[in-house]
């Protein structure tokens, strides 16, 4: 089946959607992006992930090429049309083609951003095989730029960080900076100690996750104790849980970092319990 997109107004066959070569995200990664997940036909936490995008906007001096409205139509009409029941809508905004290669760009009140939307139909994506075994990750030293709180395009790092995982048989890696894990490779990342759950403070260093948001205040609502600060690997590896969060991996169990198992190297039971919260509530909200 041919998916259809959208493409600067236009809901196209995927196989005729053109960009131009002299794109800035294709030349420069001038671009952000947002990945929004579908459960039972209905966008999840759809309203973060709006806000956050104005905020990259805001942060890249990128002009928004609708309204947030707008773009919430788009979204639907995609899920309509590509029948997409369990999935994902990813977003993505560039600053466009405003002319020849050049480190220096025009006015953004001048130019012509260019907007994509697609779906990936994700049959399963609530009930992933993973929640039940646990993730097994390994560290990295993160060698990113330093403004990860803005959601970019400049996703080479991350993506190599995944494959030296997959290379050493697992499933994800945890960059680590100044002695300190910042995040996973696409998600916040979290230690449990007994009933304290601790995980990176927001700052320029990590990605503002609309997941972790929602996590942390639904375990606040169930009275875990949140505490937002930095942890090492050997801490972590102590721990007695570990998992993470993103927009499509909800929250996910650690079970094993570095080859040390974590706890008794099983998903534990509040990481499964703030994955079934998580998956219920926001249901619940799904517009």
């Amino acid at each position: 089946m041919t998916r259809t997109v959208y493409l600067n107004g236009d809901y196209l066959p995927e196989t005729e959607a053109k960009v131009s070569i002299f794109d800035r995200a294709f030349l420069m990664a001038d671009g952000i992006y947002e990945v929004t997940s579908v459960l039972e036909g209905k966008l999840i936490d759809f309203p973060g992930h709006a806000t956050r995008l104005q905020r990259s906007l805001s942060e890249l001096d990128l002009r928004a090429p609708c309204t947030m409205e707008e773009l919430l139509e788009i979204h639907r009409e995609l899920i309509r049309v590509n029948e997409i029941t369990e999935g994902l809508v990813y977003l993505q905004i560039t600053r466009g083609a405003p002319g020849d290669r050049d480190f220096v760009f025009p006015d953004p009140e001048t130019t012509e951003p260019t907007i994509v939307l697609f779906t990936q139909n994700k049959p399963g994506l609530a009930t992933s095989p993973m929640a039940d075994t646990g993730m097994k990750i390994i560290s990295i030293e993160d060698q990113r730029w330093g403004r990860r709180d803005i959601k970019t395009v400049q996703l080479l790092y991350p993506s190599m960080g995944k494959m030296m995982a997959k290379k050493a048989g697992c499933d994800d890696a945890w960059m680590v900076e100044d002695g300190f894990v910042t995040e996973g490779t696409s998600n916040n990342a979290y230690i449990v100690k007994g009933n304290k759950i601790i995980t990176r403070a927001l700052s320029n260093d990590i990605l503002h996750g609309i997941t972790r948001a929602a996590v942390l205040r639904f375990a606040t609502e169930a009275q875990m104790e949140v505490e937002e600060r930095n942890f090492s690997i050997e801490e972590a590896q102590g721990a007695d849980e570990a998992f993470i969060t993103s927009a499509s991996a909800f929250v996910m169990p650690v079970v094993e970092i570095d080859g040390t198992a974590v706890g008794d190297g099983k998903p534990g039971h509040r990481a499964k319990r703030l994955r079934e919260i998580y998956l219920e509530e926001s249901l619940k909200m799904a517009i």
